[in-house]
């Protein structure tokens, strides 16, 4: 299914899947990696999370060509304890290092109660949400975190020193929906400076700086994301790098920050995935039911507006059911740039 869109071409979540996974096969991945990395990406444009969907494909094929992304790599074992482990992707595609750690946390997390892992060495890993939001069903509450080269400024400098990582988490629920968070430590997500791009749209004057410092609305101008709450934003991502990358002893800031690499070598990210059985603190049942009743309570309170009261993760999915039905609008910047990837390997796309 394509339609025209005032803003942009509207594709059924179908067909746009197919095509992304027929550009990876074409790059060289093997049909289950492709498939991986398509799925993804369209769960995120699915559920309005457009700066991780299909924009990303052009990026993607660039680490490839360039070697930062293995086609055919396989995540490894490095080190591991009942309770926690470490695994090297060398460079594999992110779903596929990423997913390997979060079936590891799950795992050891029902055999020891609680889990810890550390994968180093995978490519980008797209929305964080995807993997966070499969540990709920399984009554377990899932963490996961993300570093990668610096790119955004801590507070107070006006040069990239931290990554803006993101965290997931998310919480298994009975009647309601699994409750997922899913946020950036920069004030807005880098993918959504690039989707604004695409759409020839300014950005607040609080979300970047250009490559000298100075503050830019172009989101074309703009190389330094900003830490939302100042110091807040900067400090967790900072953690999140002492937690993840300085753990799995790949440190990916400091060599850039001292001019040991320069920010465009290797770009791949260290991601921390942990997971804890409820039932190893009560009936899960139990767990889930006291979760409706704390929505539930939050939904019942005053409004300060006539919008209703929402709770991480809801919002994406009734724009999943949205988009399901009626399509995903690709900005036709997206569509221009999709399309010569398409054309280099012979791939039809879908407008």
């Amino acid at each position: 299914m394509m339609k025209q869109d005032v803003e942009g071409v509207v594709v059924s979540g179908q067909d746009l899947t197919e095509f992304a996974a027929a550009i990876f096969r074409s790059a060289g991945m093997s049909r289950d990696y492709a498939a991986a990395q398509a799925d993804i990406l369209v769960w995120a444009n699915l559920r309005g999370l457009d700066s991780h969907g299909v924009l990303r494909i052009p990026w993607y094929i660039d680490l490839i060509d360039r070697g930062d992304m293995v086609v055919d790599a396989k995540p490894e074992i490095v080190s591991e304890t009942p309770a926690t482990a470490l695994i090297d992707a060398h460079g594999a595609p992110g779903p596929v290092g990423t997913l390997a750690g979060v079936d590891m946390a799950v795992r050891k997390a029902r055999e020891a109660g609680a889990s810890w892992i550390t994968v180093r060495n995978v490519t980008h890993n797209g929305a964080l949400a995807y993997y966070t939001n499969r540990i709920p069903a399984l009554n377990l509450i899932g963490v996961t975190t993300v570093s990668s080269p610096p790119n955004m400024a801590p507070y107070g400098a006006k040069a990239a020193g931290v990554h803006n990582s993101p965290i997931s988490i998310g919480i298994p629920a009975a009647r309601h929906a699994p409750v997922v968070l899913d946020m950036a430590t920069s004030v807005a997500a880098g993918g959504k400076i690039y989707f604004a791009a695409d759409r020839g749209m300014s950005i607040p004057e609080a979300w970047a700086l250009d490559k000298h410092g100075n503050s830019t609305t172009d989101p074309n101008k703009a190389k330094i994301w900003l830490p939302f709450s100042g110091p807040k934003g900067s400090g967790l991502a900072m953690m999140f790098e002492c937690w993840s990358s300085l753990l799995a002893d790949n440190a990916l800031c400091t060599p850039r920050i001292k001019g040991e690499k320069t920010a465009e070598e290797e770009q791949q990210q260290n991601v921390m995935v942990a997971a804890v059985d409820v039932s190893a603190f009560l009936d899960p049942q139990e767990y889930a039911r006291k979760v409706d009743e704390f929505v539930d309570a939050l939904k019942g309170l005053p409004r300060s507006g006539h919008d209703p009261i929402l709770v991480p993760g809801e919002r994406e999915s009734q724009v999943y059911e949205e988009r399901v039905r009626e399509g995903v609008t690709i900005p036709l910047g997206t569509t221009q740039r999709i399309s010569s990837i398409a054309r280099r390997f012979d791939v039809p796309s879908p407008w």
